[in-house]
């Protein structure tokens, strides 16, 4: 690893100028589980390391009038915080499936998102869940769709000189739910083959509005929208169900283009397991999404 400078700015506005001041040569780090690996790797090679820790608004979780949820907030309290359950539990699922124990005390969401793997687990119940991404830079701050925040492989709209500050969720309403799901070789350590995140809302027994996220299976996790303009109706309905995910295969093998997306780097299934591979989308969205059942 190459010698580099560390700093520790204690307000967004000292980080902010030290970006402006440096731009593409700094790097900003959260936890680090990304960031350091590439460094050691030489992948990567910032003079300057802007440390997070200080900063307290990056580090806050705050369920009001919809949920906030800093940057530099870890995987590890996103799983165990109070504030993420009910409608927001798909989140906590998904922090929960980040690495290890270990690598979970340090992994921020922040990092997840800004890292842009196609696996990103985190990122398909954001998108599911409507969030906002606020950024701050030099012209203030501004607010991204999570959906839109991502660009390719590991690229997003944040700018050298920006900062993604925290995720704004806003209030889903009563009677709605989500859970996120996600199919791999393995069952712990490993990176999703696909991810998908549902968030339903019901009334008199029907499915109203339904929102599905998918990961690992386009360069940047997509919104399924033929399978969330499907489920309406009685959430009973099998054959409903089937036609979703019938819809929701389709929907993406055109603009995903499987073969051709690149894997994020980490473990990888052993060719023995290529027939767990097969056709996981459909699998997933037909036996696995957890459609409400009113019986």
């Amino acid at each position: 690893m190459r010698r580099f400078d560390l700093v520790l700015p204690s307000s967004l506005e000292d980080c902010l100028k030290i970006l402006a001041e440096h731009g593409g040569r700094a790097k900003l780090l959260a936890g680090g589980t990304d960031l350091l690996p590439q460094m050691k790797n030489g992948a990567l090679h910032p003079a300057l390391v802007v440390d997070l820790s200080g900063i307290a608004r990056v580090r806050q979780v705050q369920n009001g009038n919809g949920l906030r949820i800093g940057a530099a907030v870890t995987a590890r309290e996103l799983e165990v915080s109070p504030a993420l359950r009910g409608a927001y539990l798909a989140i906590a699922e998904s922090a929960a499936m980040v690495g290890s124990l270990q690598v979970r005390n340090l992994a921020t969401v922040g990092g997840n998102l800004c890292n842009a793997a196609p696996s990103a687990d985190m990122a398909p119940p954001l998108v599911a869940l409507e969030a906002q991404a606020v950024i701050a830079g030099p012209g203030g701050e501004r607010r991204v769709p999570v959906a839109d925040f991502f660009t390719g492989v590991r690229t997003t709209v944040l700018a050298p000189n920006e900062l993604l500050v925290e995720l704004v969720v806003p209030a889903p309403g009563a009677h709605c739910g989500g859970q996120y799901l996600r199919h791999t070789p393995r069952r712990e350590l490993d990176i999703a083959v696909v991810g998908v995140a549902s968030q339903l809302t019901m009334a008199a027994g029907r499915c109203t509005k339904a929102r599905i996220a998918l990961a690992s299976v386009a360069p940047t996790p997509i919104r399924a929208t033929a399978v969330a303009r499907g489920p309406g109706g009685d959430a009973r309905g099998h054959r409903a169900r089937g036609r979703a995910g019938d819809r929701g295969g389709q929907a993406h093998r055109r603009p995903a283009r499987l073969h051709r997306v690149p894997q994020a780097p980490g473990p990888r299934p052993h060719p023995s397991h290529a027939h767990d591979r097969a056709r996981p989308r459909e699998r997933l969205i037909r036996r696995q999404i957890p459609w409400p059942s009113t019986s």
